[in-house]
């Protein structure tokens, strides 16, 4: 991590579970953090969690991936203030799982996760591109995808009322834009990297079945897990790419 020092990190959903304990993990590590969320209060608070000494790395600044306008924008004010993006950590991504796609007066449901988990990923990278490009910079694009973007999980047995409707469509589109972004990537000959991370389960607030009681007895992932392969790809040699992890917990039958 140590090329990463004093770089710019922009980590989308920071608020809580997988994004909060990566941007922790990341102006730990030495990086100046954008932590980017809707409820951009919780991102300023964990400043409290952070070691007296790196609080100064992490800022909070409020975006809602879903709106392009404010991904642009946004992007905007990170290269004005703080001169650019060095990694972008794609983690901003919802699933209502109380919802199917047979189900009528969905709509809006199915197009925030469109939104959020297609859409942002694809504005988000593309702002963070231009600022790699102008500044003819060799950075890392880190996309935080599922398992579920590889296969869909049979998880009715263990969670009758646990609906994905159109979420694992969406992940599936993650996995193929990690490969898109690679080959335009190496387009541009600017040594840009692209990571994949697709965890099983993870004890989050994603979806309320996720709580740590209702997983007490279910093989599940941490948020810190998911943070240590973020840590992992971002250390490795500039001329390794490591293009997709699969994170699973031990005994874990999905």
């Amino acid at each position: 991590m140590d090329r990463w020092v004093n770089k710019v990190a922009v980590v989308t959903g920071a608020s809580s579970g997988i994004g909060a304990a990566i941007v922790k993990d990341l102006a730990i590590s030495g990086m100046i953090v954008i932590g980017l969320a809707r409820r951009v209060e919780r991102v300023e608070a964990m400043k409290n969690d952070l070691p007296e000494n790196v609080r100064k790395n992490l800022h909070a600044v409020k975006c809602d991936v879903m709106n392009e306008d404010e991904i642009v924008k946004t992007f905007a004010l990170i290269e004005e203030k703080f001169g650019g993006v060095d990694v972008l950590v794609n983690n901003a991504g919802i699933l209502d799982s109380s919802i199917r796609l047979i189900d009528e007066d969905n709509s809006s449901t199915i197009r925030n996760t469109v939104n959020t988990n297609i859409l942002g990923v694809v504005f988000c990278t593309r702002e963070a591109f231009k600022s790699m490009k102008k500044r003819s910079l060799a950075g890392h694009i880190v996309h935080i995808n599922s398992v579920a973007g590889h296969f869909i999980p049979q998880m009715l047995s263990e969670f009758p009322d646990y609906h994905f409707n159109v979420y694992c469509a969406t992940k599936y589109a993650v996995t193929a834009l990690t490969e898109g972004h690679r080959q335009e990537f190496v387009q541009e000959k600017l040594n840009i990297k692209v990571t994949s991370i697709s965890p099983a389960v993870v004890q989050t607030d994603i979806v309320p079945s996720y709580s740590a009681e209702n997983l007490k007895d279910f093989p599940h992932l941490k948020a810190e897990d998911i943070s240590a392969a973020v840590l992992y790809t971002l250390g490795t040699p500039p001329h390794v790419n490591v293009q997709e992890i699969t994170i699973k917990p031990v005994g874990s039958f999905i």
